[in-house]
């Protein structure tokens, strides 16, 4: 299997350490970060979403013009824009980037803040707006002649598009959510499956819970893990940078008056004791294994998780590079081959995770698939 890994750009410099004051769109940053992982080995960079962020696909767009060989995964909610007018916005920006273009569909967990952008459906109902969605999405991007669609969410009469995918094998789609709705949808229409980095045994659970949903379409998926690694050079200095996070974040939500309406803001919003706790079923998995330990298996922390109560991706895996790389391979070992790693620092972070950990993993990942192909 071949391992991928994924880093993260942002419209500006913002971590929940750092919120420095500026425009919200920040073009030289933008620039930067996306080079520092194309020439860190990174194989993508997921623009993230958000109702009160700039829009991912213009920030992927200019990230795709400073660079030729990064691949953008592009978070995306259904329902804002027409399926229709969204895969020919994709398949546009796929062939100016010449294929490199991914897709992160974002079905979205917290309800007020889709309602920020009009969205009053119920979770039941934007999983079945999402399902309906992504079939039309992956219908016009095959081509042929105009099609019609009679669905509960959308009416198409004579859809059809000029610009198909740069690629043969088409746009990958990979997909978020942890629900028993996201995972029959997953299991039906994605590409790839991504979750927040839990502990082996749960993410195990998680990836079984999937792989069986793929398996009743006849189908199987790539499976993507998010993390926070932080590395130093040793590893007492590791668990010390990750208490001294821990601080900052608290230090900072201590300062930050709560959010309007209970919205928190990315990266930087109030304590979760100052408002009531994101629900979804990834926040609450997260929940539940930082309520326990704030340590697990070799590495894991959930320091951050706590602190923010688990609203995105937030554990980490502490220690040197070696230590996390070999934490890396025991989520290969269960089917994951893809990581998706993004630091507190961003660039900092980025430049070291391309030096000293992404080739420790490939190293490691080549050696466990030679190993597989002699014993078996």
């Amino acid at each position: 299997m071949s391992v991928e890994f994924i880093g993260y750009v942002s419209a500006r410099e913002q971590t929940e350490i750092l919120d420095l004051p500026g425009p919200a769109i920040d073009p030289a940053y933008i620039a930067a970060t996306a080079l520092v992982h194309e020439q860190g080995g990174f194989d993508r960079v997921l623009v993230a979403a958000h109702s009160t962020s700039p829009d991912s696909t213009l920030i992927a767009q200019y990230a795709a013009s400073v660079t030729s060989t990064l691949g953008l995964l592009i978070a995306h909610r259904p329902g804002f824009t027409a399926p229709t007018l969204a895969a020919r916005q994709l398949a546009t920006l796929d062939h100016l980037s010449r294929g490199r273009v991914a897709v992160h569909i974002i079905t979205g967990g917290n309800d007020r803040e889709l309602e920020a952008d009009g969205d009053h459906l119920s979770k039941v109902e934007r999983y079945q707006r999402t399902s309906e969605y992504l079939k039309i999405l992956r219908r016009e991007w095959a081509g042929g002649t105009p099609f019609d669609h009679d669905g509960e969410f959308y009416r198409l009469r004579g859809a059809s598009s000029v610009v198909l995918p740069f690629q043969p094998n088409g746009i990958p789609v990979y997909f978020g959510g942890a629900s028993e709705e996201a995972i029959r949808v997953a299991g039906e229409l994605a590409d790839g499956y991504a979750l927040w980095g839990e502990p082996l045994a749960n993410a195990a659970e998680l990836v079984g819970k999937v792989q069986a949903a793929a398996q009743h379409h006849h189908r199987s998926l790539r499976f993507s893990v998010s993390f926070r690694p932080i590395i130093a050079d040793t590893e007492e200095e590791a668990w010390e940078r990750a208490a001294s996070i821990q601080q900052q974040i608290e230090k900072r939500q201590a300062a930050v008056l709560p959010a309007q309406n209970g919205i928190a803001l990315d990266h930087a919003g109030p304590s979760p004791t100052e408002q009531t706790l994101p629900t979804n079923e990834g926040s609450r998995r997260l929940q539940a294994i930082a309520a326990k330990s704030a340590r697990h298996d070799d590495r894991l922390w959930t320091g951050v998780t706590k602190a923010t109560g688990g609203r995105w991706n937030s554990t980490s895996l502490v220690g040197t590079a070696d230590q996390v790389a070999e934490s890396l391979l025991q989520y290969y070992r269960l089917g994951i081959e893809t990581f998706l790693i993004r630091g507190f620092d961003p660039l900092t972070d980025a430049v070291r995770y391309g030096r000293d950990l992404i080739p420790r993993v490939r190293a490691l990942v080549e050696q466990e698939d030679t190993l597989r192909r002699k014993s078996g």
